[in-house]
């Protein structure tokens, strides 16, 4: 497997990838009706504000991702970017028709979690994120792809397949983040040991455990993280595994994630890769992209190096260069 150390420090990851600050005259307008923080108040009170500051606006009803990227399709040429209300499944829908488009994105936090919109520092407030998307600073950030599913933040399998089934809407509506954890002790009940092989480069493991994911962005399920360094135009994928000790082990492990520092812990396996990831299960398990169940394993993960352009806040300060992350793969 490359070690990803030369490439950080070469290029990935030693600054962000930022285009001159030019706020779009049009955009293509989606807004999810669905999403827990998506009431008319807040949401409208953004789309006034992109109104008021002379930016044309393409209403389109937000559908499933080939209905979005079939609509993007047809204004491709009509709009300079796209705006996206909704949370984490939304943009997600979003990606595949941006990417196709080479447009960039908006984004109004408008859901649960709103991982994407936290790791790019985008305001949660909606209108406050109007305004970010008027300032028109860019950011270029990673994707990953999963046996041809596009995620921004990460994609799993095992114990965070079961809390997307038993993270209901009407379990997010009635506690809001609270869900997750709630989720959470849930599904560690009746989540169950896999076994898994892993393959990266020349090395492959065959592990037995309980959750494995591959992280492009820096959070996942409502502030967790893959890994504490990790970040989101580095052109590296991070790895964690957690082994099928008994399942109330994983308790303190969650802890660790919610700030990505479960590396070093027992049971966790962890590295970080320029290369793909082959995982094969037996029998096929569902994987997780951005919450929501989209392929099977076996599955091949990769990455798509600052594919996608996205408005984000101005940087408050020069980018400083990270800290080389030596790769540990599969031993």
């Amino acid at each position: 497997m490359s070690d990803p150390s030369g490439d950080r420090a070469e290029g990935h990851g030693t600054g962000e990838a930022r285009a001159s600050p030019r706020p779009p005259r049009s955009a293509l307008l989606l807004l999810n009706p669905r999403s827990r923080s998506g009431s008319a108040d807040a949401a409208e009170a953004a789309v006034r504000r992109l109104e008021a500051g002379g930016m044309a606006l393409v209403r389109r009803p937000m559908g499933g991702q080939e209905d979005v990227t079939r609509v993007i399709q047809d204004l491709a040429g009509a709009v300079e970017g796209i705006v996206v209300g909704g949370g984490d499944g939304s943009v997600n829908a979003v990606l595949e028709g941006a990417l196709a488009a080479k447009l960039p994105l908006g984004i109004l936090p408008l859901g649960t979690a709103n991982d994407l919109a936290r790791t790019l520092g985008i305001p949660t407030d909606p209108p406050a994120a109007a305004g970010v998307i008027q300032a028109g600073h860019c950011r270029r950030i990673d994707l990953g792809r999963v046996n041809g599913h596009l995620f921004a933040n990460v994609a799993s399998l095992g114990l965070s397949v079961e809390l997307t089934r038993r993270l209901t809407a009407p379990l997010k509506r009635r506690w809001g983040r609270f869900g997750y954890p709630i989720a959470a002790a849930q599904a560690l009940i009746h989540a169950k040991p896999f076994v898994a092989e892993v393959r990266c480069g020349p090395l492959s493991e065959r592990m037995s455990v309980r959750q494995i994911a591959v992280g492009n962005g820096v959070f996942y399920g409502g502030g967790m993280s893959v890994y504490e360094a990790a970040q989101i135009d580095d052109g590296c994928l991070d790895f964690y595994s957690l082994e099928a000790h008994r399942r109330w082990w994983l308790l303190p492990v969650l802890l660790f994630l919610r700030g990505g520092r479960q590396r070093g812990l027992p049971g966790v396996r962890a590295f970080c890769s320029l290369d793909p990831i082959h995982i094969r299960t037996e029998p096929p398990l569902p994987v997780n992209t951005d919450g929501e169940i989209t392929t099977t394993t076996p599955a091949l993960f990769e990455v798509l190096p600052r594919a996608l352009t996205v408005f984000t806040p101005a940087p408050s300060a020069p980018a400083t260069p990270a800290s080389p992350e030596p790769a540990r793969p599969p031993s």
